[in-house]
């Protein structure tokens, strides 16, 4: 897993728009609006910026909801001998910035690129293959994509299986019940997306990386992500 700097602290979808959290629809589309002109690559801004304010956007859309920023939670201890590699942690909001690896093929692109998100960035990418979301504190990496209606893979959603499995590129999250990874694939940077809470205020997660060959053998019938795109 490569280290990240991370700002001590990420700007709620409400400040990125400049609007009150207790907004109405119409200042808030006008705020959009307003900021997506000047965020856009052809009017001075960057492609990083402009998802940044589309991301903020579909966020509020989506019933974002203000929270502390951070919390000891010290009322999830686990008694399973098996699930010691969560802990107690700090959740946190954290901005996620996500990447589909199906579409790696597609642009020639490695697992093992640096500037793997930057190309992402720089392309015109479908908001399921690319984006950036924001997960609330106490709520999964999944949990947060099926808040914005993404069909994530899935099978088991108790740490079972990798069928939900992600690579954290950046940042660091708390899996709360793993029993399937291995210790060392959870050092490279493997965890899942079921039960994994973000501990960092920024993270970069590739996910549906169950085609990964080293996971093959910790799947299960993925049922609901197949239904879900057949649907």
């Amino acid at each position: 897993m490569i280290p990240m700097s991370l700002a001590p602290r990420v700007e709620s979808p409400f400040e990125v728009l400049s609007v009150d959290p207790d907004a109405d629809d119409d200042a808030v589309k006008a705020a959009y609006r307003e900021r997506v002109k000047d965020a856009h690559p052809d009017h001075g801004g960057s492609p990083e910026e402009f998802q940044l304010v589309k991301t903020a956007y579909e966020e509020i859309k989506a019933g974002y909801e203000p929270e502390e920023a951070a919390f000891e939670d010290s009322s999830e201890e686990t008694d399973d001998p098996e699930s010691d590699r969560g802990g107690r942690g700090v959740h946190v909001e954290s901005q996620v910035e996500y990447l589909n690896y199906e579409i790696l093929d597609d642009h020639g692109w490695s697992l093992n690129d640096d500037d793997l998100f930057e190309k992402a960035a720089s392309v015109h990418l479908d908001s399921v293959d690319y984006g950036r979301i924001w997960v609330q504190p106490r709520e999964s990496l999944l949990e947060a994509a099926e808040r914005h209606d993404f069909a994530w893979p899935y099978a088991c959603r108790g740490g079972a299986c990798a069928n939900c499995a992600v690579l954290v590129v950046d940042g660091e999250m708390e899996t709360r019940v793993d029993h399937v990874l291995p210790p060392e694939m959870v050092e490279q940077g493997y965890q899942l997306s079921c039960n994994g809470m973000p501990t960092t205020p920024e993270m970069r997660v590739v996910y549906n990386i169950k085609h990964v060959s080293e996971l093959e053998d910790l799947l299960l019938p993925p049922r609901p992500w197949e239904q879900a795109h057949s649907d």
